[in-house]
């Protein structure tokens, strides 16, 4: 039963029409298409040749490239040496890490922070004998300056800003505004960091510029920054900890040698001490004898926890091995002549005939 009346609204005359109507409506199509084929080549050749124009204009995006390992101790300091933590809170200091601010993969966010691209661009760096910013190089082959000119703007300049006691909190909310834009750009067209591994510890970092000097100078000066800082901000509170041991332990050891100090000053003070009057003698001696053991006793104690801090410093410090760094020449990537006369003959050829259909539609619905 369902069979047959299948078959039969196969076998119905309007699907038969309606089958008819689509390949009618296809030949008109082919046949409106074939007439205009002379059009639709021209502008093909023409979008052809400009895709070739494109290719000799276009300049070359050089690619530098940073591969370097991270190895961290995960278990951490503190794991290891928390059974002697107790002795170092003698002297009020805590053993414990302080490089828990930053834990594996977020010294990628580092890269694309503006803290640290706004300090690489304020960077200094050697260019045909001149000392120039990074951001200055990156605005003269962008010709910003053209684009500013417009607004009156042209004569900016950060170098004022790029000593090292200047905050960047100085900056003007131009400068600032301007800054900001750059370092947008930046972030969305030339800087990449990435785990090629998600497995192994190693991190890639590449800039890609159509200025080879930028691209190779801004790679090596942000790997240094980052990785500089990432270092001192995951070892800062243990350095801390042995600046503060370092300190105490030195004035112990003062003390300490000022007492001894003390009681060979009183013997020599007294030499030919009268038997009758001991208390000139015994009494200041005993006295910085007692303060001397007493302080030898605590220096001890601080000596130990010393050691112990700067043996939690190295297991806290990341190594950052560098495998790879950019090297002149850089990675060149042009854009080939003919992938340019291919994408720019078929994008012309085919917004040809988008349009032509497009027309032919329109013609249709104002004369029905």
């Amino acid at each position: 039963m369902v069979s047959d009346k299948l078959n039969k609204q196969i076998d119905s005359p309007s699907n038969e029409a309606s089958l008819k109507e689509l390949f009618l409506k296809i030949k008109d199509w082919y046949e409106f298409l074939s007439s205009k084929w002379l059009l639709i080549c021209g502008i093909g050749i023409i979008g052809a040749l400009l895709g070739l124009t494109y290719a000799f204009v276009k300049r070359p995006v050089y690619t530098a490239a940073t591969t370097f390992v991270l190895e961290e101790d995960k278990a951490g300091a503190g794991s290891n040496l928390g059974a002697l933590a107790g002795l170092a809170s003698i002297a009020g200091v805590d053993l414990g890490g302080g490089g828990g601010i930053f834990q594996g993969d977020n010294i990628l966010a580092l890269y694309k922070s503006r803290t640290m691209i706004e300090k690489t661009l304020l960077t200094e760096v050697s260019f045909k004998g001149n000392r120039i910013l990074l951001v200055d190089c990156f605005i003269d082959f962008n010709d910003l300056r053209k684009q500013w000119k417009k607004k009156g703007i042209q004569d900016i300049n950060f170098r004022s800003h790029s000593l090292p006691n200047k905050a960047y909190s100085s900056f003007t909310r131009l400068q600032d505004s301007l800054m900001g834009t750059i370092v947008t750009e930046i972030n969305k067209k030339y800087l990449s960091v990435a785990k090629p591994d998600k497995k192994l510890s190693i991190i890639s970092v590449e800039v890609k510029s159509e200025n080879e000097f930028f691209a190779k100078e801004f790679n090596s000066q942000i790997v240094k920054n980052v990785n500089d800082f990432y270092i001192q901000t995951k070892t800062k509170k243990s350095l801390e900890n042995v600046a503060i041991l370092q300190q105490k332990t030195d004035s112990v050891r003062a003390v300490m040698n000022g007492a001894i100090y003390a009681a060979a000053a009183v013997t020599d003070a007294t030499p030919n001490l009268n038997p009758t009057r001991q208390i000139q003698r015994i009494a200041p001696v005993q006295r910085s004898q007692f303060s001397a053991e007493t302080n030898k006793a605590i220096l001890g104690e601080l000596v130990k926890n010393l050691e112990m801090s700067k043996i939690s410093l190295r297991k806290e410090t990341p190594l950052i091995q560098v495998v790879d760094e950019p090297v002149y020449p850089l990675f060149e990537e042009h854009f080939g002549k003919l992938k340019g006369i291919i994408i720019g003959g078929f994008l012309a050829s085919f917004l040809t005939v988008f349009f032509l259909f497009i027309r032919k539609i329109v013609d249709s619905i104002i004369h029905n």
